[in-house]
């Protein structure tokens, strides 16, 4: 009578483990969504400042965006009172 009930547990186990995962694979669809992948950080803008023998600066900016180059240009000429 132990092996009986130990036989209909295990049968029952793989019935219901069988209809929980479906062998049916054409429902499932893979696809990205390209607002959850990584956004990749700005690089920042590289300045090379050098004074001159006349006591003034100049500077060399590198870098990938233009706009952030400007800015950057902008803040240096506030700072240093160039125009």
């Amino acid at each position: 009578m132990g092996y009986l009930r130990i036989i209909l547990v295990a049968i029952s186990i793989l019935i219901f483990i069988s209809s929980a995962y479906p062998e049916n694979k054409e429902g499932f669809q893979f696809s990205k969504q390209p607002e959850l992948q990584q956004i990749k950080p700005k690089k920042p803008v590289k300045i090379k400042l050098r004074r001159t023998q006349k006591d003034g600066y100049i500077w060399e900016l590198t870098g990938d965006d233009a706009d952030e180059i400007i800015k950057t240009d902008r803040k240096l000429r506030k700072m240093l009172n160039v125009q």
